[in-house]
């Protein structure tokens, strides 16, 4: 990174500069336009982040220029282990930021926000076809060859 850049929680003044981000991660998975996600899906997330009762963390990159990236994370149970799992649900930077390190910077931030709450593991998924973000992915993590299925209910 050429500029100094901060990973720190994201904070309530942040919605104006964290919403894009927001919005350029589901325009990535397409969710933009006709198929963007409800406003309230959104409220609910961002009120999540300050809900102490939540499970939901949010991290977000910033420096001098603004804000570059997010991380949003949680931590579950699971049946094969006793301690949690945390679990990376949403990565992204501006397209500016990628590959100069942002990514790599909120991946080890989550990291250690798991180690330090106890849990036993990290994991993401993303699409086969996000090539960009694989190549950093297979540096830092290990490929499990999992598909996920989905079922609507």
């Amino acid at each position: 990174m050429s500029e100094p850049v901060v990973i720190r929680p994201v904070e309530p003044a942040d919605l104006t500069a964290w919403r894009p981000l927001w919005d350029g991660y589901n325009a990535f998975y397409g969710r933009a336009g006709a198929t963007a996600l409800p406003e309230q899906n959104t409220a609910a997330t961002w009120s999540r982040f300050f809900d102490p009762a939540e499970p939901v963390f949010g991290l977000v990159a910033d420096s001098e220029r603004g804000l570059l990236g997010l991380a949003h994370y949680l931590f579950h149970r699971n049946t094969i282990q006793l301690a949690p799992t945390c679990y990376l649900q949403d990565l992204f930077t501006t397209e500016d930021a990628r590959g100069r390190g942002v990514g790599r910077a909120l991946i080890d931030a989550v990291r250690e926000r798991a180690a330090e709450a106890g849990a036993q593991g990290l994991y993401w998924h993303t699409h086969q076809t996000n090539r960009a973000a694989r190549l950093l992915y297979d540096k830092v993590a290990v490929d499990t060859g999992f598909v996920v299925y989905r079922m609507s209910t």
